[in-house]
C-alpha cells in the first residue's frame, strides 16, 4: 500500500501548536521554507524509505560471525538521508547542522518513522546523541565525534540496559577502569542496543552508562562514555577496531528491521563524557530527546496503519452499507467502519499536536525573548513530555489494533500487512522508559516540581478555549465537554498532589491518561476553530472530528477523574495466589 506523507497536517499542525511564536526567533526562516521542507521530506519519506518497510519486516536484520548487516537496500537509503541533510536538521551550525527549530524536525521525524519505523530508530538515536554530546561533550568529542554524527557519516546509540538492571540503573555492573593515560577501559555485557552494530556507515559512536572501580554506590555511581567501533586519532582518522562486538540480535515482535543488540565490552578504549559520577543527568538529555521522538513514533506508525485501513474500507465492498445506494457498498459506507476511522483519526490529530506542541515549549524554551518566557515554557515541556511519550504511543497501539480490525480477517494475515504495523507499534509503551514509568514521572515529579500550578495553568487555558468554542453553534458541545474535561483534570490534579505513596502509584497511569486525553481533545478544539469556515474538505472535517472525540472520549473524563481518586486499599493485600481461579 503506497504510503502518503501527511504534509498538510503536519503544517497545519505546526500552526496551531503555536510555531510562529517560535518562527519569530527565526528571522532568516518563514513558514513557506518550513512547508518546502515537509514537503521534500515527504517525498524522501514516500519514495525511497516506505518502499524498503515490507523488506524491512520480512527479511530483518541480520547477524553472523561477529557483524550485524542490515536490510538490503537501507545502505543506500541511509547514505542518501545524510546526504540529502536530513541527520543535520536541529544541530548548531558551529558543528556543521542546519540550525532549525526542534518542531520542524519532529515534523519531519513522523514522516521517516511513518515509512519505515525500523530505519527511522537509526537516526533517531544519533540525534539523542548529538544533543547529548553538544552540552556535554568535551573539547576533543565535539571537534572530532560531534560533526561526524551531525553530517550522518557515523552514527550515535544510547547503551543503557543490562540483563539484571532494565529499568534500575542503580544496579548496572558495567564497569570503566583508567586506562592510565588519561582514558578508560570499558568492561561488561549491554542488551536491547537498537542499531548497536551495523555497516551502513564506517564507524559507530557509542554513549555507554556505567561505573568506575571507586565509584559511590546506586545511581550517583553512574558515569557517561563515549566509546566508538573503530579508534579515533587526534586528527580525527580513523584506527584500527575498537575492543566491543555484538554477541547476538534479538529476534523481536517487530520492528525486523531495525537490529537490537547485545553487546560486549572486551576492554574497550573510552573516554569520558561530562562530569564524573553525573552520568545519570547527562543520560536524560539523550532519554528525553529520545521520549519525545518515540511519542512521533506513536503517530507515525498510528499515521501508517489509519492510510492503509481507510484505503482498504474504501475497496472492500460487503453487504447492504447504509450510505451506499446500491445493493452492496464498501465497508466504509458502514457506520461503524466509519466510526473506527474517524475516531482513529481524530486520536492520531490529537496525539500530533500534543508531540509538536511539546517540540514548540522546546524551542521556547531556548530561544523566547526573555528569560521568563524561557522558564515558563521548558515548566511546561516537561510536564507534557511523559505525556507526549504514554499517551501517543498509547494511542498508536490503539490505532494499530482498530486499523487491523477494519481488515477483518484479512488484517489478521500477514500478506496484507496490516499485522505488521501492530507489531511494529508495541515496542513503542515500553522503550525509553515504559508508559508506567512516564505516569510515575508525570504524578510523582512533574506536578510536584511546581506543586501543580503547571497544570492548572495549561487547564485554565483549556477552559478558555472552551468558553470560545460556545461562541460557535455548532460547536457548543465540545466546549461543554472540554470544560468539563479540564474541571476533571483539575481535580484529579489536587488530588494527586494530596496524596502520597500507592495511593498516587496506583492512579498514576489512569492520571496520564485522563492529561493526554484532555489536552488532545484542546488540540482538536484549537484546530476545530482554526479550520472554521474553510471551504478545503479536509479542514471542514475538523470539526466533526472534534465533535466525535468530545463524545466518545472527553464525555468519560469525569468518570475518569473518579476513578484516579477512587483507591483500591485493598490491593496491598492481593497475593499472586489470590489470582488465580
Amino acid at each position: 500500500m503506497t504510503f502518503r506523507a501527511p504534509v498538510r497536517e503536519l503544517a497545519f499542525a505546526l500552526k496551531t501548536a503555536g510555531f510562529e511564536a517560535v518562527l519569530e526567533r527565526y528571522p532568516e526562516t518563514d513558514f513557506e521554507t518550513v512547508e518546502a521542507i515537509l514537503e521534500a521530506a515527504g517525498a524522501f519519506a514516500g519514495e525511497v524509505l516506505a518502499p524498503l518497510n515490507r523488506a524491512g519486516d520480512q527479511i530483518g536484520a541480520t547477524y553472523a560471525n561477529g557483524k550485524v548487516t542490515p536490510v538490503p537496500g537501507f545502505a543506500e537509503a541511509y547514505r542518501a538521508f545524510a546526504r540529502d541533510g536530513w541527520t543535520s536538521l536541529t544541530a548548531d551550525p558551529e558543528h556543521g547542522g542546519q540550525g532549525l527549530p526542534k518542531a520542524v524536525e519532529l515534523a519531519v521525524s513522523e514522516m521517516v518513522q511513518s515509512a519505515n519505523m525500523s530505519f527511522g530508530l537509526c537516526p533517531m538515536l544519533s540525534l539523542a546523541a548529538i544533543e547529548a554530546l553538544t552540552l556535554h561533550g568535551t573539547e576533543r568529542q565535539k571537534r572530532l565525534v560531534l560533526p561526524k554524527l551531525v553530517s550522518g557519516e557515523w552514527t550515535g546509540a544510547m547503551v543503557l540496559t543490562e540483563p539484571q538492571a532494565g529499568t534500575d540503573l542503580a544496579a548496572l555492573a558495567a564497569v570503566a577502569r583508567p586506562d592510565g593515560a588519561g582514558g578508560y577501559r570499558l568492561y561488561g555485557q549491554k542488551i536491547f542496543i537498537t542499531w548497536g552494530d551495523h555497516d551502513m556507515t564506517d564507524n559507530l559512536v557509542h554513549l555507554v552508562i556505567a561505573r568506575t572501580p571507586d565509584a559511590p554506590p546506586g545511581v550517583k555511581g553512574i558515569s557517561l562514555f563515549l566509546t566508538s567501533k573503530r579508534l579515533i586519532d587526534e586528527d580525527g582518522e580513523l584506527g584500527s577496531p575498537n575492543d566491543f562486538r555484538p554477541i547476538s540480535i534479538e529476534h523481536k515482535m517487530g520492528i525486523h528491521g531495525s537490529p537490537t543488540c547485545v553487546m560486549l565490552y572486551d576492554g574497550a578504549q573510552a573516554e569520558l563524557v561530562g562530569e564524573l559520577n553525573q552520568g545519570l543527568a547527562h543520560m536524560f538529555v539523550m532519554m528525553n530527546a529520545a521520549r519525545l521522538e518515540v511519542g512521533v513514533q506513536g503517530v507515525a506508525i498510528a499515521e501508517r496503519a489509519f492510510q492503509q485501513a481507510l484505503a482498504f474500507s474504501q475497496e472492500r465492498v460487503q453487504g447492504k452499507a447504509l450510505w451506499s445506494a446500491g445493493p452492496s457498498g464498501p465497508i466504509y459506507d458502514h457506520p461503524d467502519v466509519r466510526r473506527t476511522l474517524m475516531l482513529a483519526k481524530a486520536k492520531i490529530e490529537a496525539a500530533r499536536g500534543i508531540c509538536l506542541m511539546t517540540g514548540v515549549l522546546a524551542d521556547l524554551a531556548k530561544v523566547a525573548a526573555s528569560e521568563e518566557d524561557r522558564a515558563a515554557a521548558l515548566v511546561r515541556q516537561e510536564l507534557l513530555t511523559p505525556i507526549a511519550k504514554a499517551w501517543s504511543t498509547d494511542v498508536g497501539v490503539e490505532v494499530s489494533s482498530a486499523a487491523l480490525q477494519v481488515h477483518g480477517g484479512m488484517g489478521f494475515i500477514e500478506e496484507t500487512g496490516a499485522a505488521q504495523h501492530y507489531r511494529d507499534a508495541r515496542i513503542a509503551p515500553i522503550y525509553e522508559g515504559t508508559n508506567g514509568i512516564q505516569a510515575i514521572d508525570l504524578s510523582g515529579r512533574k506536578l510536584k516540581t511546581t506543586n501543580g500550578s503547571a497544570m492548572r495553568e495549561v487547564c485554565a487555558e483549556i477552559l478558555l478555549t472552551a468558553e470560545a468554542l460556545t461562541e460557535s453553534p455548532d460547536l457548543i458541545q465540545v466546549g461543554r465537554r472540554l470544560a468539563a474535561g479540564a474541571q476533571a483534570l483539575e481535580k484529579a490534579t489536587d488530588w494527586q498532589l494530596a496524596h502520597q505513596g500507592a495511593d498516587s502509584l496506583t492512579s498514576a497511569t489512569p492520571y496520564l491518561k485522563l492529561a493526554g486525553d484532555v489536552i488532545g481533545g484542546w488540540v482538536l478544539a484549537r484546530q476545530a476553530l482554526a479550520a472554521a469556515g474553510s471551504d478545503a474538505p479536509w479542514l471542514q472535517a475538523k470539526a466533526p472530528l472534534a465533535k466525535l472525540y468530545a463524545s466518545q472520549v472527553l464525555a468519560q473524563a469525569p468518570g475518569l477523574a473518579e476513578g484516579v481518586m477512587d483507591t483500591l486499599p485493598e490491593m496491598a493485600a492481593i497475593t499472586p495466589d489470590a489470582l488465580v481461579g
